[in-house]
């Protein structure tokens, strides 16, 4: 028996996605307590991080393995094959039905893509290196679709309320979109920021053409008990965030 996406204790993107296209995040309370699907991270158990991503592929009922990816917090882009390869990127994207993308996140943003004909689907994963890497904008040109047909989900990250980063993270953004600026506060420490990804990252897709743009109300540092936080307490715990296309439009 599988269960339906929609009712996974998980979390599901609140926007106007076409019906065919599934989503949702997989928290770390989504099954028997501290559910990770990390297999790479350091102090993680690899062999439970497989049993879980096993247990969730059945209850959905993937037929396709996930595109799970070696992140690497660059700005690469692969199409996902629906196999057990873990290529070295960090998005992937599809127009096959049945053929899951994958983002794994501790605090760095996951970002769902679809359009809105529900014929293409991407996952990103952008930590603040791969926002200013490009990952985002390399994530819209792969799936070859006009950005203003896209939109975008922001998944749960760190929010500024904890994100403080040094003055060389702030201008890796500014020196490539002034615009960003407005996303960085100053901290109580001499030469540090504040910084907002969510805001960061719709800065950058309104500025690749992607105007629709929902989530971004989390905060990963904040709340323990649905989210692993490497920031908070050095976890070796991920959760993923997952978009699919159910059928053909």
């Amino acid at each position: 028996m599988t269960i339906n996406p929609h009712q996974l204790p998980g979390i599901q993107p609140d926007w106007p996605a076409p019906a065919n296209v599934k989503a949702f995040t997989a928290t770390r309370d989504l099954h028997q307590g501290e559910f990770s699907l990390s297999v790479r991270a350091e102090g993680c158990d690899p062999q439970q991080g497989r049993d879980n991503r096993l247990w969730l592929k059945q209850q959905v009922g993937w037929q396709h393995e996930p595109q799970w990816l070696k992140q690497v917090h660059g700005a690469d882009v692969v199409v996902a094959k629906g196999d057990h390869s873990e290529p070295e990127a960090d998005a992937c994207w599809t127009a096959e039905a049945g053929h899951p993308c994958t983002a794994m996140t501790a605090d760095c943003l996951p970002v769902l893509f679809c359009d809105q004909a529900g014929s293409r689907v991407a996952a990103a994963h952008a930590g603040w290196r791969g926002l200013a890497g490009g990952v985002l904008e390399n994530t819209i040109q792969s799936m070859g679709s006009e950005p203003r047909q896209l939109m975008a989900w922001m998944g749960p990250a760190i929010a500024s309320c904890h994100f403080e980063v040094g003055s060389e993270v702030r201008e890796a953004f500014i020196t490539r979109h002034d615009q960003t600026e407005r996303a960085f506060t100053p901290s109580i420490r001499s030469g540090h920021w504040m910084a907002d990804l969510y805001q960061i990252a719709r800065i950058r897709l309104e500025a690749a053409g992607v105007t629709k743009v929902y989530g971004g109300e989390y905060c990963t540092y904040c709340d323990k008990e649905k989210f692993f936080s490497y920031r908070r307490g050095q976890e070796s715990g991920r959760m993923a965030s997952f978009i699919w296309i159910e059928n053909a439009p």
